[in-house]
């Protein structure tokens, strides 16, 4: 039972519809693989209950089909409400937080039958690339011990790629999503603002930054489970419709234009060995039938980074404010969330104003490269995985990073305007893992599942 640990959702899933496979049976091995691994990489926390897991696993043998995740076991990122497990957020603020119902997208998943047995591990409060924090400690890298595993999402990613769990969600504010999935080898999906609700709290029209989103091995999950957690949600002002992607992303590629950013002109540092290494992998999208062409910087990226910056910390600000203003809380934050929060804070309303028609023009800009390309194409980080130990990295080919996150500048594009982007995987460089971001038009979500699936056929082993 315990290759099927290593196989694509849907396979799993076909096999427990057919009988082939048990959910008790893949619980047992999944359970086992979570300790064989896990004391490890560290990517699962508040892991249940085995006996009570296992009692779950055959009530789900012994009940009708609820869909086509019945009886795969599910961690949640711990940013994700789950009812009945923590949520930390890995900060000690919230250390004891037990949450009574469950976010809108993990209902979804286990409407379609999931079994959540645990959360993956986030950075405190999921702000840094980097998966540490003081509740539950540092994610190792599944490939490079002693390296990081990227974040927001790195305890999903790392999970995923030791074949602890076959699917996973993720949220991507900066680049959450994305880079985790290309420092460990596997598939992460920030969708469309909007494709994915998120809760119906506090404010629901002012921070249009981070989504929910999945991750997986393989991109027809990915599309499985974007399916999954889509839809609109009436209490919200903002949704998509959910428009059934997974059947159809089989595709012939042939004449779809991809263009590659680099490094947006020299404007993003890159360490030695990314931008050669990402650039020949993006050249076999033509082995696909597509055409592939270098494009020059399309907007600046000065102007694109300072109305990040300050819409980040306008929304950082909204969101952990009130944690801020308790004294018993404040002093539980890291210094670069109350950064965030003070900085955003000190923001007036015609900076804020001026960020927003910065990042207006550049979906005007973005719309009208679409209308001559299919996808727009740049590296998941500038860096390889670094030591776990640090905190982020200082310098990127000899230029100072000024913040915790400027390492981090080539997801800005994508996040600031809320487009779709699907990480993929490369193959190993020097043993080093790397991953694309394949972007494409506001709504296209579709059209970069089916590179992606165009995409695993070409490079799976």
């Amino acid at each position: 039972m315990d290759s099927y640990l290593d196989r694509p959702a849907h396979v799993i899933s076909d096999a427990l519809a057919s009988g082939e496979l048990t959910a008790t049976a893949l619980m047992q091995a999944t359970l086992h693989r979570i300790a064989a691994r896990n004391p490890d990489l560290n990517a699962i926390v508040s892991l249940r209950d085995a006996d009570a897991l296992m009692a779950e696993a055959a009530e789900a043998d012994a009940a009708p089909r609820k869909g086509w995740l019945h009886g795969i076991p599910l961690a949640v990122k711990d940013l994700a409400n789950a009812a009945g497990l923590p949520t930390t957020m890995g900060s000690p603020a919230m250390r004891g937080n037990v949450a009574q119902t469950s976010d809108i997208m993990v209902q979804r998943m286990q409407d379609a039958g999931a079994i959540v047995i645990g959360k993956t591990n986030t950075p405190e409060f999921g702000l840094g690339s980097h998966t540490f924090n003081p509740v539950f400690g540092a994610t190792q890298n599944a490939f490079l011990p002693g390296r990081s595993a990227g974040g927001s999402s790195g305890g999903a990613a790392v999970a995923l790629a030791a074949g602890m769990i076959a699917v996973a969600d993720g949220s991507d504010m900066m680049g959450s999503l994305r880079n985790p999935a290309g420092w460990n080898g596997v598939y992460g999906m920030r969708p469309t603002w909007g494709r994915v609700p998120s809760e119906p709290l506090g404010d629901m029209m002012l921070h249009p930054l981070s989504t929910n989103g999945p991750m997986a091995r393989h991109p027809r999950d990915i599309a499985l489970l974007l399916d999954t957690m889509a839809g609109p949600d009436p209490r919200q002002p903002f949704g998509l419709d959910d428009t059934a992607l997974a059947p159809r992303i089989d595709a012939d590629l042939t004449g779809r234009r991809i263009g590659w950013l680099g490094d947006w002109g020299g404007a993003f540092p890159m360490e030695d060995g990314v931008l050669d290494h990402c650039a020949a992998q993006v050249a076999r999208f033509a082995d696909l039938g597509c055409t592939v062409e270098g494009l020059a910087a399309p907007f600046d990226a000065s102007a694109l980074w300072d109305s990040w910056i300050t819409l980040r910390s306008f929304a950082v600000a909204a969101s952990l404010g009130p944690l801020y203003d308790q004294p018993r809380t404040r002093a539980a934050l890291k210094d670069t969330a109350i950064w965030e929060i003070e900085r955003g804070r000190a923001l007036s309303a015609s900076e804020v104003q001026r960020a927003s028609l910065i990042r207006s023009d550049w979906f005007r800009a973005a719309t009208h490269l679409f209308d001559t390309y299919d996808a727009l194409v740049l590296p998941t980080a500038q860096c390889w995985p670094f030591p776990i130990d640090w905190t982020w990295p200082q310098t990127i080919a000899g230029e100072p990073m000024d913040t915790y996150h400027r390492w981090m500048q080539v997801v800005v594009p994508v996040s600031l305007i809320g487009l779709p982007s699907l990480a993929v995987p490369l193959p190993l460089s020097q043993g080093r893992p790397m991953g694309l971001q394949l972007i494409g038009r506001s709504r296209d979500d579709l059209g970069l599942l089916q590179l992606g699936e165009g995409w695993q056929a070409l490079t799976a082993v």
